[in-house]
């Protein structure tokens, strides 16, 4: 990888155009990240737009054409077709990859980080390649890792509430459009009694607005979906607990910002709900609320978690809820947390 200059690093943001690529942008001012230079790359249909950062207009460039030379740390957030196809070419080229896509979180090489969780796993990045975690285990993981510690997880079982923002701009555009038709909707039902119509589904099986979806994207191992099995086996690499037990349900619902997760967790000793208190009110990363949800947690830094209570179905259980950004948090924040402590590592 390159030497950072003691002036800064050169910085690059692969999907700048986007949600998660415009917070990192923001996040990067906000935070002082230490920013000698910085280029930004989305699709060639943005290339040529100038982005503002630190009171300085920023010329995009085309991606999949850009010569990546003399970067030392890349942020990679525009889907895993692109990370797949760049980011091994960005690393070979000096810099450290933080992508955000699911491409390469999977790989044995390739260290999953969540920046209060497991730091110690930027130790060794031996493809200069680090993943960040989906945003609905992003939200459990601070909340877990103490809980593990003190009394040994053996099982999870969580229902997700996701935000469409989750789904991009496009996850939002199709809940605002879904809404405006069923006010309009329900406008016509007060008059002449015909029923509520929200459209063609669009980019999940069944309307969001006004409603819930259980059917979070494409089915994979028996019976389920790609989101639930990125659940379960991310949260085993993260925790290093390859044998976690892990069902999951993800469900879809009509939020724009803001991932939540009811879980229900298993432990191999005894652990109250006051012990449990305790340590989360001190974990990093983790906020302590009556009523977590997703308002509350939008725009905020830390996971809120609060329902805290005793499972009575298992020897040794508890039953929690979970809020956090899922933009935040869920992904740009981490993301550059992740950076941070790699150059706190490197000094």
């Amino acid at each position: 990888m390159n030497n950072p200059s003691q002036s800064g690093l050169n910085v690059g943001i692969v999907g700048a155009t986007g949600l998660v690529g415009s917070m990192m942008l923001s996040l990067l001012a906000e935070r002082n990240f230490p920013v000698n230079r910085l280029r930004l790359f989305a699709s060639p249909r943005s290339a040529g737009n100038r982005l503002s950062f630190a009171g300085k207009d920023v010329v995009v460039e085309d991606a999949s054409a850009a010569d990546y030379s003399g970067l030392d740390v890349v942020f990679f957030s525009a889907g895993g077709s692109t990370s797949k196809a760049l980011a091994e070419k960005v690393a070979a080229a000096g810099a450290l990859v933080i992508d955000n896509s699911s491409a390469w979180r999977s790989d044995p090489e390739v260290p999953l980080v969540v920046a209060e969780v497991n730091p110690h796993a930027l130790r060794n990045i031996p493809k200069g390649i680090v993943a960040n975690p989906n945003c609905t285990t992003m939200a459990a993981m601070p909340v877990l890792k103490p809980l593990h510690e003190a009394a040994g997880l053996k099982r999870l079982i969580a229902s997700t509430y996701q935000a469409v923002s989750g789904g991009g701009l496009e996850g939002i555009e199709v809940l605002r459009k879904q809404v405006v038709a069923g006010a309009e909707g329900c406008a016509a039902l007060a008059q002449d009694g015909q029923g509520v119509d929200l459209g063609t589904p669009e980019k999940w099986v069944v309307p969001i607005a006004y409603n819930v979806v259980p059917l979070n994207y494409v089915l994979g191992e028996d019976g389920y979906t790609e989101e639930e099995l990125k659940l379960r086996d991310e949260s085993r690499k993260i925790l290093e607990l390859p044998d976690l037990r892990v069902a999951a349900t993800c469900v879809r619902v009509p939020v724009f910002t803001g991932h939540s997760l009811s879980m229900n967790v298993e432990f191999e000793h005894p652990l109250s709900v006051e012990a449990a208190l305790d340590m989360l009110k001190d974990a990093p990363g983790v906020e302590l609320s009556e009523v977590p949800n997703p308002l509350d947690a939008t725009g905020k830094d830390p996971v809120f978690v609060g329902r805290v209570r005793r499972d009575p179905t298992v020897i040794n259980g508890l039953t929690l809820f979970v809020s956090g950004d899922n933009l935040r948090k869920g992904a740009a924040l981490n993301a550059v947390q992740i950076a941070e402590v790699w150059l706190s590592q490197k000094g």
